[in-house]
């Protein structure tokens, strides 16, 4: 407090407006909170972040937990990497830390959150790979902890959640191919209980029956989301009688490996085979024949859970009026080669 006041004499405001502007909060304006942290910064001040949250109740610090695991070790997916991008954007206008808290697949996931939750390390939680029924959600609603959800889930509740449009990918993939005369379209989806295989399927067998096209359970590979995932579903579709025509996957890697094993068995893909992927990454810039997929700003992804996530907060709800967000996020089709195979109807 000694150096919070001396801060406020030097600067000549108050006590209360170098708190604010040293906890970032938002109703100081810019130029006098650069004004009190070049002054904290001459004058040698470090705030006790310890004691100081111990006073307010507050860690000026939001924790972003993901899952990893034998599905992201060792896997160079940007995905996270380009979401945290542009949720620290946001945070950064508030002074707020972003801070990962990486949970293990070995590890019960709510667990996982009961710990974080008790120790009191962050002001709110963005969580990721929601499942059908997610027990997080439930915990952290009962906790009152501001949180919002990277993901739908079956977990009914107040919160605020963004999610990938799966069902737009599965409708807008199966009516290209159909317009290219495929009948037998296979799909690759997680082999986990995440929630977005199955709203991915659904959407799947919705656009079949548009079609009238019957739903063939046979064609429903499931895999670990790698690039291992998408060779071992390749492998399953060449084994089968009746080997489709075209395969849509649900996770970007999956189409590496999916390449190499047609490529093995002597397929091209967009000559023997269609094949459509999910999202655009650097991987699959570099795939030959080019892959039709789905395109995304993962940045303007994190900025927009950022805001959301804040919205949901007191003392960030003036500046982020949004009240609860629930949004589907929509995703572009950038067409390639790898679906120009027709067949004759």
């Amino acid at each position: 407090m000694k150096g919070i006041r001396r801060l406020a004499q030097e600067l000549e405001i108050s006590i209360g407006t170098v708190s604010r502007a040293l906890n970032g909060k938002p109703d100081v304006n810019e130029k006098t909170r650069q004004r009190v942290l070049e002054a904290a910064a001459a004058m040698g001040y470090v705030a006790n972040q310890a004691g100081r949250s111990l006073r307010q109740g507050s860690t000026n610090a939001i924790g972003f937990m993901m899952e990893s695991g034998s599905d992201t070790a060792g896997n160079s997916d940007n995905f996270f990497l380009g979401v945290f991008d542009g949720v620290q954007a946001v945070f950064s206008r508030h002074h707020l830390d972003l801070v990962v808290l990486p949970c293990s697949t070995e590890e019960d996931p709510t667990q996982y959150l009961q710990r974080m939750v008790a120790r009191g390390m962050v002001d709110g939680l963005i969580i990721s790979a929601t499942h059908r029924r997610d027990e997080r959600i439930e915990l952290l609603s009962s906790a009152r902890l501001p949180f919002i959800a990277l993901g739908r889930s079956g977990t009914s509740g107040p919160h605020p959640w963004i999610d990938l449009d799966f069902e737009g990918v599965a409708n807008r993939a199966v009516d290209r191919l159909v317009a290219k005369g495929h009948r037998r379209i296979a799909v690759g989806v997680p082999s986990n209980d995440i929630n977005l295989g199955f709203i991915f399927l659904d959407g799947y067998k919705a656009a079949l029956e548009r079609h009238g096209i019957p739903f063939d359970p046979a064609l429903v590979i499931r895999a670990k989301s790698t690039d291992q995932g998408g060779y071992q579903i390749a492998h399953e579709l060449l084994a089968l009688p009746d080997r489709p025509t075209a395969v849509v996957l649900i996770y970007e890697l999956m189409a590496v490996g999916l390449y190499r094993r047609f490529n093995e068995a002597g397929l091209r893909p967009g000559r023997d085979i269609a094949v459509i992927g999910f999202r655009e990454s650097p991987q699959s810039r570099f795939l030959s024949p080019t892959l039709t997929c789905f395109r995304m700003s993962l940045r303007d992804l994190g900025i927009a859970l950022g805001e959301s996530l804040l919205a949901s907060m007191p003392a960030y709800a003036e500046v982020y009026p949004q009240g609860l967000v629930r949004r589907i996020w929509p995703l572009e089709l950038v067409a390639g080669e790898s679906d120009d195979f027709t067949v004759d109807v």
